[in-house]
């Protein structure tokens, strides 16, 4: 067990954490300092790299310069019930990846759950993509873990995509997320596209997520998935690809295929750039613009270019 120790915070004013295990290799903190210096602060963000949650939630409840936390694996829905409140978003994809701090009738700090990871992915599609082609169309995520919640969600709230393919291969993972839509009532315009056969009669999506590591298939399952994924990619329609795997390389496998197929391809830092700018927004209440947003991506990929 990674035993929890308080870090240190004495070359900040305010500061923020980021808890999870093993978190060692997060950009996270590089894009948090380098939006609060931009706007003249000595604010900061602090991994927290521990695997015990309990201890942290004491810590961080301690802390007067803390403004919130950041929330990754494993904790990303474990930490739910240790939280006063969810938002919409929280709620909706049942996993949290900030925590805010609101303030309750008797004075009291309320901890509460959000998930800005479906508002990286809007963003990344929004700041890249002219106009809005995926409208009313089809939208196409890959895999079924937290990430691809997350992807349901923007897809379906923000990008006004209809119905929402899913495509995985796991099925009782996909199952699993269906189930959850089903509760919240979001389930109605959810596909599983399980076959070639059934990808092959369906239109083609206008915006695609791929929410999986990079790897080479190797079982039945996986073989299939990437045929499926290609039977899409090369339908008479092209639209933008998402591709969230950027570490160690955005340069993946699935983004070469869809660059290939003639797909305006996104790199994921998009999505962790604005998933990290709206939790700055939402922690200190600054204003994000195109000066910020360039400056974060200036970071990340300074950050990029150093690990190679």
């Amino acid at each position: 067990m990674a035993r929890f120790s308080p870090p240190d915070t004495s070359s900040y004013d305010r500061v923020a954490y980021l808890v999870g295990y093993p978190i060692a290799h997060s950009k996270s903190p590089s894009l948090h300092h380098a939006i609060y210096s931009a706007v003249g602060q000595r604010w900061g963000q602090v991994l927290c790299e521990t695997t015990d949650l309990e201890s942290f939630l004491t810590f961080l409840k301690s802390d007067k310069k803390c403004m919130g936390s950041g929330v990754t694996m494993p904790f990303k829905v474990a930490i739910i019930p240790y939280l006063d409140e969810l938002t919409d978003e929280g709620n909706a994809i049942g996993a949290v990846n900030t925590i805010v701090f609101k303030t309750g009738p008797s004075g009291s700090r309320l901890y509460c759950g959000t998930n800005t990871d479906c508002l990286g992915i809007r963003d990344a599609f929004l700041t890249n993509v002219e106009g809005s082609p995926y409208r009313e169309k089809p939208g196409l995520v890959v895999g079924g873990g937290g990430t691809c919640r997350a992807a349901v969600y923007a897809l379906q709230q923000f990008m006004g995509c209809s119905p929402i393919y899913i495509i995985n291969r796991d099925a009782s993972e996909v199952e699993a997320v269906l189930q959850e839509c089903r509760i919240r009532g979001v389930s109605d315009n959810l596909i599983y596209v399980s076959t070639t056969d059934q990808a092959r009669t369906l239109p083609s999506p206008g915006a695609v997520v791929s929410a999986v590591p990079n790897f080479t298939p190797v079982t039945e399952a996986e073989k299939t998935v990437r045929e499926i994924l290609s039977i899409f990619l090369d339908g008479d329609e092209k639209g933008a690809f998402l591709e969230m795997c950027y570490h160690p390389s955005p340069d993946t496998e699935l983004s070469r295929l869809a660059l290939q197929s003639g797909w305006q391809v996104i790199g994921g830092i998009e999505a962790m750039i604005g998933q990290g700018l709206a939790q700055a927004s939402l922690w200190t209440g600054i204003e994000i613009d195109g000066r910020l947003r360039d400056v974060a991506r200036e970071e990340v990929q300074r950050q990029m270019t150093n690990v190679h």
